[in-house]
């Protein structure tokens, strides 16, 4: 059994790691990043009242922060030259007493054919873990672009808006990502024609 394994260890690693010319896409990658974001939904901060039963309970939540911050992973694979899809988990700050840990599905789509590609990304994310308030999803988008930084690995920025749905009301949110690409392609970029 452990000849076996190792004998499919080896198999992969050579099929995953070692190319000869240069690959349409990153193969297996994870995708770390930190994000900031301005609330745009003011409208339901200044809208709510205190002292109203539904806040009292917690049912529409108030969100007295004009900002939130956000880390993530997401781990998954560039099937296409011009799509990938990916998978993982978002911690967001949104509240003293929102912190929400949201599983996500991140589909993506590269423009471009040279190092520096467009991407389009559609993220959706369920909250699971308990918080003030509970069973919140997201909608987001995200238009940036990725670079080349070297053999296995890209940069990326973008821009985001995305859609936080509470059980009564909904913030919108926008702002800024930054984040790297770690890949199993080495050939993908121009750093790694050996």
């Amino acid at each position: 059994m452990k000849k076996n394994l190792l004998f499919l260890s080896l198999i992969f690693s050579v099929f995953a790691f070692g190319q000869s010319e240069k690959s349409k896409t990153m193969g297996f990658y994870i995708s770390p990043n930190v994000q900031i974001g301005y609330n745009l939904g003011n409208s339901i901060k200044d809208n709510q009242n205190k002292d109203s039963p539904y806040y009292q309970q917690n049912v529409a939540p108030y969100l007295p922060n004009d900002f939130t911050y956000g880390i993530g992973v997401v781990g998954g694979y560039h099937l296409l030259p011009f799509f990938a899809f990916g998978t993982g988990i978002r911690y967001n700050f949104i509240d003293s007493n929102q912190h929400l840990l949201n599983w996500v599905i991140q589909p993506k789509f590269l423009l471009g054919k040279d190092d520096w590609k467009g991407t389009i990304e559609l993220e959706y994310g369920k909250q699971f873990n308990h918080s003030n308030v509970n069973n919140t999803k997201h909608y987001g988008l995200k238009i940036g672009y990725q670079d080349s930084f070297s053999k296995r690995l890209n940069n990326e920025f973008g821009f985001f808006i995305y859609s936080q749905n509470y059980q009564y009301s909904n913030a919108v949110f926008v702002g800024v990502s930054l984040g790297v690409t770690i890949f199993s392609k080495k050939n993908y970029t121009v750093y790694g024609k050996d």
